[in-house]
């Protein structure tokens, strides 16, 4: 009951060329360990709703995804950000490109983009 964003972005070779394999340093919120090497990137479900129909049940799930990438310099985020949005849009949409800047707390770049992702019940 989730949007498969994980198991799609880690099996891009574009993503683990960036963000490594055992582990791929995609986190969900919250989930990043302390001192994580840059970069990383997080996500988090910011919306979602089934897909209602009168008369039955729904068959899809729509969910709204915030990804945010950090990077030690504005190049490398893009760099990631490019290869995220490459692996996620052939089955998924981006709608919305967000923050650019640097974090205060890490002091590393970020950029910000929602996705929305909708995800079919078994």
């Amino acid at each position: 009951m989730m949007a498969p964003i994980f198991q799609i972005c880690a099996a891009s070779p574009a993503v683990t060329a960036l963000l490594g394999t055992s582990p791929t340093r995609l986190y969900q919120f919250g989930e990043a360990p302390q001192n994580t090497p840059a970069p990383y990137a997080v996500w988090q479900r910011v919306g979602g709703l089934p897909v209602m129909f009168l008369g039955q049940l729904p068959d899809v799930d729509s969910y709204t995804l915030q990804i945010d990438v950090y990077a030690p310099t504005p190049i490398v985020a893009r760099n990631v950000a490019e290869a995220l949005r490459d692996a996620i849009e052939p089955v998924a949409y981006i709608v919305g490109w967000g923050l650019e800047g640097r974090d205060q707390e890490t002091r590393l770049h970020r950029i910000v983009f929602d996705v929305d992702w909708i995800v079919r019940r078994n």
